[in-house]
């Protein structure tokens, strides 16, 4: 079987996809980039984006992303569009099948697939999405400044948007699915003593109300049936993410929730010229700019890594 062989090949094409690409192309590393299923990663599904550096009237998340490919390109980034299926780490070259039909050998391999947000599957939550409805607190939360919001989940992460919120809000209405939250009491407690988060215990979202934007959540009560429609501007879900990671279980060392392990200060992986960038390897701050930085050290560390093994 003949395979094309590549010096670097990068799988992903969001922030830290396209910014590996971007000094790997600098660095004559020639990198083949593979786009995945959503070119352009999760911020292809995102309206305004205010809080990256360089745009200081803000951008549309799709545009941003068109922006970070075309420079790729101009650098000479081989992009290409396709799906990663399967990889074969225990040979050298590294090998990675495209499409379920094609093997590529790699010297190096960049893994940038990024991590999908857990959403509560109503229909009105995807034809909303962009206009009220979103997955990042930290990204959208400033957009409803003063208004009341919604959010669903109960473990930290979910505490910890709703108080960055109660912040910038002027009342956040916390659903809660149990009669618990899965965070730590530390977090519980901040929560419940904040004056502007109302708790909705045992409920569950069952519709997002509005045509163009959101106007209003109606939840019910699994315990006493009583349904209840809160206006708000605003609907957060934060019911955890999901690391794009799947394809690596066999090979990568990651943790209970699928994210990909490195070693600390660096995008190194438990396989030798395998590195991981961005929200696949991040579930603490899932941000553009982070994702971006941690795509520039995956590309640096790509051309140690090659340049000691005499490769480039």
């Amino acid at each position: 079987m003949e395979i094309e062989k590549v010096h670097c090949r990068i799988i992903g094409s969001g922030p830290a996809g396209y910014t590996a690409a971007i000094y790997a192309s600098r660095a004559g590393l020639n990198p083949v980039l593979i786009q995945g299923l959503q070119p352009g990663g999760q911020l292809t599904i995102t309206t305004e984006v205010e809080n990256y550096p360089g745009y200081p009237d803000g951008i549309q998340g799709p545009d941003m992303m068109i922006h970070f490919e075309n420079q790729a390109r101009r650098m000479g980034a081989d992009i290409r569009y396709g799906l990663a299926t399967k990889v074969d780490f225990s040979v050298r070259p590294l090998r990675i099948e495209i499409d379920a039909e094609k093997w590529i050998g790699a010297d190096a391999v960049i893994i940038s697939t990024g991590a999908s947000a857990k959403w509560l599957g109503l229909e009105s939550e995807q034809r909303l999405n962009g206009y009220g409805v979103s997955a990042c607190a930290v990204c959208d939360g400033f957009f409803f400044k003063g208004k009341e919001v919604a959010i669903v989940g109960a473990g930290d992460t979910a505490l910890e948007e709703a108080l960055y919120l109660s912040k910038i809000c002027s009342k956040v209405h916390m659903i809660v699915r149990r009669s618990e939250m899965r965070a730590s009491k530390v977090m519980q407690e901040r929560v419940v003593n904040t004056p502007n988060i109302t708790m909705y215990w045992n409920s569950e979202t069952d519709e997002i109300l509005g045509e163009k934007k959101v106007e209003a959540v109606r939840i019910s009560n699994k315990l006493t049936g009583e349904k209840k429609v809160i206006p708000v501007s605003a609907f957060f879900v934060a019911i955890g993410h999901q690391p794009n990671s799947e394809i690596f279980k066999e090979w990568l060392d990651m943790d209970e929730a699928g994210y990909i392990r490195t070693v600390p200060g660096t995008s190194r992986t438990n396989i030798e010229g395998v590195f991981a960038s961005g929200d696949v390897q991040d579930k603490v701050y899932r941000q553009a700019v982070t994702a971006a930085g941690s795509g520039c050290i995956a590309a640096l560390d790509a051309e140690r890594y090659l340049s000691a093994k005499g490769l480039h």
